[in-house]
């Protein structure tokens, strides 16, 4: 417990950034990472885990977190990142995108999940904080959505595949339309489903 209250005394906690990702599932499209810094002033009700919220509450507290937060940002690692060096090290490298884009430095960083990406900023992973980070949850929020209506635009791009429904995971509708109609320049080479399907096609 002392150790705690040290570690506690010497970093400085007052601009704590949350960040998370919205899309490391999906065959098709970036993988979208939010950081956010609140503004204590300023709080915000009813934040928590992004897919715990329907689409409308999402929406009103996306719209509220753009407004009342510090600081927002939004960035991502594209399908051909993704395939160069996996999802997973995409993913840690959006997320370094999300805090370096921070109009404010922060001086703490909370990520969701259990790997942080190498950095040099004071942080920590949080496991499922998406549902106990005030911060983690609002990047969740503009995350999702950002992502979701990314997937929205792509469906009129691309209306046969029903990505407005399923937002580019593997659902059997997708999978069923990705055999039909082959895979788009915005699918992701290296995972299963398209990876098999390309061979297929060879």
């Amino acid at each position: 417990m002392q150790s705690l209250d040290l570690f506690d005394a010497i970093v400085d906690h007052s601009r704590i950034a949350g960040v998370d990702e919205v899309g490391r599932g999906p065959l098709v499209g970036d993988v979208v990472t939010s950081a956010v810094i609140l503004d204590p002033n300023r709080p915000i009700e009813g934040l928590n885990d992004s897919k715990k919220l329907s689409e409308a509450k999402r929406i009103a507290l996306y719209d509220e977190i753009l407004e009342k937060a510090l600081c927002v940002s939004v960035s991502r690692a594209s399908p051909e990142e993704i395939d160069e060096i996996n999802i997973l090290q995409a993913t840690l490298l959006a997320m370094k995108r999300a805090v370096d884009a921070l109009s404010i430095p922060p001086t703490f960083v909370k990520v969701d999940g259990n790997k942080l990406p190498k950095w040099h900023y004071a942080s920590e992973a949080v496991v499922q904080g998406d549902g106990l980070i005030a911060e983690i949850s609002a990047a969740s929020i503009v995350a999702k959505v950002t992502r979701d209506r990314e997937m929205d635009a792509l469906d009129k791009a691309y209306p046969d595949y029903g990505f407005k429904s399923h937002k580019g995971y593997p659902t059997k509708a997708h999978l069923a339309a990705l055999e039909k109609l082959g895979p788009t320049p915005f699918h992701r080479r290296s995972f299963g489903p398209v990876k098999r399907l390309l061979e297929e096609l060879k």
